[in-house]
C-alpha cells in the first residue's frame, strides 16, 4: 500500500470561473477575523481549493502572495483529512498584519468546521 502524497497538483485547484461560480452560488460559510471560506460538496472524490484574495482588501502583491502561500501550505497538509469539497478562500483585512502562525491556526479551525458542515449537506 502506498503512502498518500503531500503534493499540491493542479487537480486540487479551482481554476475556471465556472468552478468558482458554483461555489459562490450556494455555499457553506466559515468566517473569522482573518478569512471567509466558502465550500460546496463535489463529486470528484478529493477536495479542491481556490483563492480569491482581493486587491481591495490586501493592497500589496507581496502581502497577497504571503497569504496565498500560507493558505496553500495549510491546505496541502490537511487535504487528506477532508472529504470531497470545493473551497474558495477570501482574505480579510486583519490577515495582513497577522503572524503566519495565527493564520495557520485559523485555517485549521476552518478546515475542520467546513468538513463537518459539508458532511451534512
Amino acid at each position: 500500500m502506498t503512502e498518500p502524497t503531500q503534493g499540491f497538483p493542479p487537480a486540487l485547484r479551482l481554476k475556471k470561473a465556472s468552478e468558482f461560480k458554483k461555489v459562490f452560488t450556494n455555499p457553506v460559510k466559515s468566517t473569522d477575523r482573518y478569512f471567509t471560506l466558502l465550500a460546496t460538496p463535489s463529486d470528484l472524490g478529493h477536495p479542491r481549493i481556490g483563492l480569491a484574495i482581493a486587491k481591495k482588501m490586501i493592497k500589496k502583491a507581496v502581502d497577497r502572495n504571503v497569504i496565498k502561500r500560507t493558505v496553500r501550505e495549510s491546505f496541502r497538509l490537511q487535504q487528506h483529512t477532508m472529504s470531497s469539497i470545493d473551497i474558495v478562500t477570501l482574505a480579510r483585512k486583519d490577515a495582513l498584519n497577522a503572524p503566519p502562525e495565527a493564520l495557520r491556526k485559523s485555517l485549521e479551525k476552518h478546515w475542520l468546521k467546513l468538513v463537518s458542515k459539508c458532511v451534512s449537506c
